[in-house]
């Protein structure tokens, strides 16, 4: 397994986040983190990209343990995070130049990354421009071209999508699920079920506990995703 999720909790003091969550996602599979607001999605990522710990459960990337050997195992990770971590004032290449910078990536070999992190996402005419004067759906490109330079095994994606309009969602969750078709391990968090596709693994997740988890067209069961979605995630009457 490229990610591997072993009973993983976490509270927030009394108030419990995560409730011995277990997740294995194989390489080259888009998996997607479904559930509603505050069902614990974030709180789940920031544990996967330590910035908060757990106590109890662990966490393995691409055969690395999170807990004894961090720098490796967040080294085989790209990130885009749902609110934006972009330097507004700087170009979209400065950007994506410091990032390679900080993964140990300079000179030639940087820049022919970067080259195609940009080629990949179309964003090779915008490489020059300013972040602040790019459209919501182009930074978000640019955070996912900035995630995949230094070539991880894991694709992590915070709700990448939140406030984009209906074209840039779709072109962004039809490249991550190329990149899933090319071999690269995809973790997809999202409460829109149209940016799940039927052949990809569904972890639903809901008051922090994972409720059921394989393909989407076997847990579907012939119903259509939303109507699935909203059955299992109702609050009792």
């Amino acid at each position: 397994m490229t990610l591997q999720v072993s009973n993983l909790s976490f509270s927030y003091g009394p108030k419990q986040a995560l409730k011995d969550v277990n997740l294995s996602v194989e390489q080259g599979q888009f998996a997607a983190l479904l559930g509603p607001n505050g069902a614990g999605k974030s709180t789940f990522f920031a544990l996967l990209t330590r910035l908060l710990t757990a106590k109890s459960g662990e966490i393995t990337v691409a055969g690395y343990d999170l807990s004894a050997s961090p720098q490796a195992a967040l080294a085989q990770m790209g990130i885009v995070f749902q609110k934006p971590t972009l330097d507004l004032d700087l170009s979209v290449r400065q950007n994506l130049s410091y990032f390679a910078a900080l993964h140990g990536l300079s000179g030639k070999l940087a820049n022919r990354r970067i080259d195609a992190a940009l080629d990949r996402l179309n964003m090779v005419e915008r490489s020059g421009e300013k972040v602040r004067a790019l459209n919501g759906g182009h930074r978000r490109r640019t955070e996912l071209a900035r995630a995949l330079i230094h070539n991880p095994s894991v694709l992590l994606l915070d709700e990448p999508t939140v406030g984009l309009d209906a074209e840039s969602r779709k072109d962004i969750t039809d490249h991550v699920h190329s990149l899933a078709c090319s071999g690269m391990t995809v973790l997809w968090a999202t409460h829109l079920t149209d940016e799940i596709q039927m052949t990809d693994q569904l972890v639903l997740l809901h008051q922090g506990q994972i409720l059921q988890d394989g393909m989407a067209k076997d847990l579907c069961d012939g119903l259509d995703l939303q109507t699935w979605f909203l059955a299992k995630t109702k609050a009792p009457a």
